[in-house]
């Protein structure tokens, strides 16, 4: 008993060959084939489906009834294995396709932006959706598998996720133009004990780091104000509402504040480009992350944002 397994591609464009051409001969050298090879087909074709397909006595030969019910069903089959073969064309070339990158809101406003208007320049046809967390939610939404590639900052230790460490970046402290630290280029954290400090929500990576140092120094800050996003944090220090630690990345986000140098400790942290290895990558997904390699090695990051340092792309833990 045959199946729909049996039946063929090429079986079909010899039928509709022959049924355009109305004979053997003419159909095998449209098909550029032998027309044993073509009879053979159709013979094939014929005995899997249990009915006769020509009436082989006419010239030129005619459909019968099953032959022509066959005819638009066939060209259809037809149809759509070229839009396959096109669809496939268009992803080798990188004319289509869709990838999904997630960041944290430090990255996402200052480094990505760049990246992503670069990629969409060479690659017009490729969606790409952007998803902003923080680096904890960023991670575990790779490991599901909803991301394709994350930006986000280390240290990341996560056992299934391939790690490239891009770059370090300093924290720094912003305060307004008109605040009495203004006049400084860097300050310790000890001396930010009494410093009133605008605070971001809780989730937020430098938050937790911030935290961790303070801690680590046996120092306690004065917080004037939490809960901010990024954006307000910037607003509200430029209002004079407090002094921030902030990542280095975000230091050219405005205009109306002052940035000082943190030191003694000096806090470092990584921006980490990840995968989950355990996911293929799609050619869309591969090409922006050569894409991001490509930016990093080209040293434009450092030329946009002052204080990030470059580093070559390595595998991380």
């Amino acid at each position: 008993m045959f199946t729909s397994r049996d039946l063929t591609v090429q079986q079909l464009r010899c039928f509709v060959a022959v049924a355009d051409e109305g004979q053997f001969t003419a159909a095998a050298d449209e098909l550029n084939v032998a027309q044993p090879s073509i009879s053979a087909q159709i013979n094939r074709l014929e005995h899997i489906l249990g009915v006769t397909l020509f009436h082989r006595g006419r010239r030129p030969i005619a459909l019968t009834d099953a032959g022509q019910q066959l005819l638009p069903l066939a060209r259809r089959v037809l149809h759509g294995v070229e839009d396959v073969f096109a669809e496939a064309e268009d992803l080798e070339g990188l004319r289509r396709g869709h990838v999904t990158i997630g960041t944290t809101p430090s990255i996402g406003a200052t480094l990505l932006p760049p990246m992503l208007a670069a990629f969409h320049q060479r690659y017009p046809g490729v969606a790409v959706s952007f998803v902003e967390r923080h680096s904890r939610e960023i991670a575990a939404a790779l490991e599901l598998g909803d991301l394709d590639l994350a930006l986000m900052v280390g240290p990341v230790t996560h056992p299934t996720l391939s790690i490239l460490t891009l770059a370090r970046e300093h924290l720094i402290v912003i305060v307004g133009r008109h605040h009495e630290l203004a006049n400084r280029s860097w300050i310790r954290l000890a001396d930010l004990a009494t410093v009133p400090l605008i605070y971001f929500h809780e989730g937020y990576d430098v938050r937790a780091t911030t935290e961790a140092s303070f801690a680590a120094a046996g120092v306690s800050p004065t917080i004037a104000l939490e809960g901010a996003e990024m954006g307000t944090v910037h607003a509200f220090v430029a209002a004079g509402l407090g002094a921030a630690i902030v990542p280095g990345l975000a230091a050219t986000m405005s205009t109306d504040v002052v940035a000082l140098d943190l030191v003694e400790p000096m806090i470092e942290r990584t921006v980490c480009l990840a995968y989950d290895q355990r996911h293929s990558l799609s050619r869309a997904a591969t090409a922006l992350l050569e894409a991001i390699r490509e930016a990093v090695i080209s040293g434009d990051w450092a030329a946009r944002t002052p204080g990030l340092e470059i580093v070559a792309p390595t595998p991380g833990p």
